[in-house]
């Protein structure tokens, strides 16, 4: 069980004054939520035209920089096909990195998944594989995929939580039923941040929190940063230990 910091992702510098673009920003945002209880921090990295990229130039000195200055902390990133919008340019990309990250996220939703899988793993960079659905397990499954990431990522996109739980519940079958066993992680989006987090306690699994999900506190009230978010969810694992 653990907090990983998720704290920029594809959203825009105007969701959160806070939101961290450039690879110092990263660094210092990254070394406070670590500091707040994050074990991991997830992040997306940024080229000089503030735009999300996984090019060499701007993964690795993010990466340079973050792991300065949390040293021994795990660090992810996303593989996303939003990101470089070619299965070619992606692959080249992770080719390219000089600074590894620890792992990267691969979106079982995206056609190539099985070539960026596989990619990774000759890069020796760890893989969570991101579920959104049951149809993604069902993928998971049938390209023989599990065995080769050490975590799974569940992360609903619904915004109902009797939804959102459903997914849940109907991924976490298909793995049992696919003999898939890995530490899991799970998170919700915007409204569903905080229910996610209290899931994830009680079941045991790590959970993340960071503005890349969402920008409030469990009372409501705006979030001032990322290592708010994080001592929040920090808070209410502590709480479930105690139970």
């Amino acid at each position: 069980m653990i907090v990983q910091a998720c704290i920029n992702g594809a959203r825009d510098p105007a969701f959160h004054p806070a939101l961290p673009l450039t690879p110092d920003a990263m660094a210092r945002d990254s070394a406070a939520c670590v500091a707040a209880g994050a074990a991991e921090v997830h992040l997306h990295a940024h080229g000089p035209d503030g735009r999300e990229s996984l090019a060499p130039a701007a993964m690795d000195a993010t990466v340079r920089a973050v792991r300065r200055a949390c040293p021994g902390t795990l660090i992810g990133v996303s593989t996303g096909a939003w990101i470089e919008r070619d299965e070619k340019r992606t692959l080249a990309a992770i080719d390219g990195w000089r600074e590894l990250p620890d792992y990267a996220s691969v979106n079982l939703s995206e056609p190539d998944a099985p070539a960026v899988f596989e990619r990774l793993r000759r890069r020796a960079v760890g893989v969570e594989a991101g579920l959104a659905s049951v149809a993604d397990v069902e993928r998971l499954a049938a390209l023989n995929l599990g065995g080769l990431a050490f975590r799974m990522l569940i992360e609903v996109n619904e915004q109902d939580i009797g939804e959102a739980l459903a997914v849940v519940d109907g991924v976490e079958d298909v793995l049992n039923r696919a003999g898939v066993r890995r530490p899991m992680l799970a998170h919700g989006v915007d409204a569903t941040v905080w229910r996610f987090v209290a899931l994830a306690a009680a079941r045991r699994w790590s959970t993340r929190v960071g503005l890349e999900d969402g920008k409030t506190l469990p009372n409501g009230a705006t979030a001032a940063d990322n290592a708010a978010l994080v001592a929040a969810a920090a808070a209410i694992f502590r709480k479930q230990d105690r139970l």
